[in-house]
């Protein structure tokens, strides 16, 4: 579809560096040329969530309606393009939600982040590391993943690789192109190293889901799924920079660890830009309250977090708008193999936002579409 060409000014964030210019898109970038008077806000491309369960009151659980209403809310603050993600349910609710995502692929909506596919996020987690997912966990068994598969949607899968049958999933999911995440897991570093390396012997990309979170800690002896994840020269990891999930010390150390194989997510709930004090993830009752959701228990539940503040996060931590920036864009557009987004160059398509010099978000761009936040 043609769209009516646009021009915004400011200091772009080209491949190349910076640039105080101007860039003509419609659809896609058309140009970026150089502009002494050009505005002061940042350009930057489109930030890419390649884990987030809801937002502005939906979840991707509700079918394709949750999926365009997430969308439409993630894109206010800056997301162009989701993945959205299930929760462990019983398996004909999983079955479900990723045929929700597919219609909401298929069908499109002017005003919400591209729809990409989905995260299957359970159920083949360990029972020990739930988290906030409800106890619908179960083995990874061949025709569950055949089943899953055939809906098409399958972007990212959350494995833990202790449990029966993962390894047998993880090479069919990686040969199928699905990017294999390790996470919801008790595995240990000898296990984590060896899973990730079949991922890869089958042509696959290997991950980590949210991390720190629902895996163990890193210690001396016990170097455990942070430890596999940290020292892994081709690792790509997750994390949540909400303030809550992880400390600024633990996410400076990813940073340095993982550098441009680091991507923020968000991780959000549909409680995200709401103003109610009890929401719901996987049918379990979470409570909101200091910025947090968690369950009776007291355990975290998913965030409230969108990634325009996971940027202001990083940047708050030292990091350079650039490495910032690359968190949310280029890191996650390369894990996911997208190569018409993720960086602002002539020919990707026109995902785009400007903030303020302060790092407010001003205007969001879908493939040339203004999304006013």
């Amino acid at each position: 579809m043609n769209r009516a060409s646009q021009r915004i000014t400011g200091h772009v964030l080209t491949p190349g560096g910076v640039v105080r210019g101007r860039i003509d898109v419609d659809a896609v970038i058309r140009g970026i040329e150089p502009d002494e008077g050009a505005s002061d806000s940042w350009v930057l491309p489109g930030f890419i969530d390649v884990h987030v369960h809801g937002g502005g009151g939906a979840d991707t659980m509700d079918g394709p309606d949750g999926v365009r209403t997430l969308a439409r809310f993630h894109a206010r603050h800056g997301t162009t393009s989701i993945v959205p993600t299930t929760v462990t349910a019983s398996w004909p609710a999983v079955l479900e939600a990723l045929a929700g995502v597919a219609q909401a692929m298929r069908e499109g909506d002017p005003e919400g982040a591209d729809v990409l596919g989905a995260h299957l996020e359970g159920p083949f987690v360990s029972p020990l590391r739930l988290g906030a997912q409800p106890p619908f966990d179960r083995d990874a068994e061949p025709e569950l993943v055949e089943e899953a598969l055939a809906t098409g949607v399958l972007r990212v899968v959350t494995l833990a690789p202790e449990r029966p049958g993962a390894a047998v999933a993880a090479a069919r999911l990686a040969a199928a192109g699905v990017r294999v995440s390790v996470g919801h897991t008790v595995a240990s570093y000898d296990e984590v190293r060896a899973f990730v390396s079949m991922v890869r012997a089958q042509g696959g990309v290997a991950g980590f889901t949210h991390l720190f979170n629902a895996m163990g800690g890193l210690q001396g002896r016990s170097p455990g799924v942070v430890g596999a994840a940290l020292s892994d020269p081709e690792a790509w990891a997750e994390l949540i920079l909400d303030g809550h999930h992880v400390h600024a010390g633990s996410a400076l150390v990813a940073w340095q660890a993982l550098g441009p194989r680091l991507l923020l997510v968000s991780d959000a709930i549909r409680a995200a830009g709401t103003d109610v004090e009890t929401s719901e993830l996987g049918g379990r009752t979470v409570r909101i309250d200091s910025g947090t959701a968690r369950t009776a228990e007291g355990a975290l539940a998913g965030s409230l977090l969108t990634l325009d503040t996971a940027f202001r996060n990083a940047v708050g931590l030292g990091l350079p708008v650039e490495a910032a920036s690359h968190m949310l864009s280029g890191a996650p557009a390369a894990y996911l193999g997208l190569r018409d987004r993720g960086t602002l160059e002539p020919g990707r398509r026109a995902d785009i936002v400007v903030l303020s010099p302060d790092l407010e978000l001003e205007a969001v761009y879908v493939a040339g579409r203004r999304i006013t936040p």
